[in-house]
């Protein structure tokens, strides 16, 4: 009696059809993760690229019922030029001031005291916001 050695019907066990399947989806899926990868990286670097200028409210101090001495710090593009704007407010929440300062100096970042002249005493500073802009005066 000779032992005839059958190999496993193709298909049976899910070798070779399921093993082109799961190469198939590993390589879709690699490049789909890059392709994810690189369109998150882009959208990272454009927002931080965008932001040509930003500031922050390092300290404020209540000087007296008409004034608000702030001190900014700003960083922006070296050539940038730009505003941020500025707003104090009364304890009921109504403003007393606003205004918009001007930054166009050539370094990227800037240290000053502004003063902001208020209609009553105010209790809140607050930063608006910053804007680049083409150097028209405001």
């Amino acid at each position: 009696m000779t032992a005839v050695r059958e190999a496993p019907p193709e298909n049976r066990y899910g070798r070779s059809a399921d093993q082109r399947a799961d190469r198939r989806l590993k390589i879709v899926g690699s490049v789909l993760g890059v392709v994810l990868l690189g369109v998150v990286g882009w959208i990272g670097y454009d927002y931080v690229a965008g932001q040509g200028i930003s500031a922050e409210v390092i300290k404020r101090q209540v000087v007296s019922d008409e004034r608000v001495d702030i001190h900014l710090e700003v960083r922006k593009d070296k050539d940038a030029k730009g505003f941020c704007t500025l707003r104090a407010q009364h304890e009921d929440g109504s403003d007393v001031a606003r205004k918009d300062f001007r930054f166009d100096e050539r370094t990227d970042r800037i240290d000053r005291i502004l003063t902001l002249r208020t209609t009553s005493r105010a209790t809140s500073v607050e930063l608006l916001g910053c804007t680049i802009d083409d150097g028209a005066s405001h």
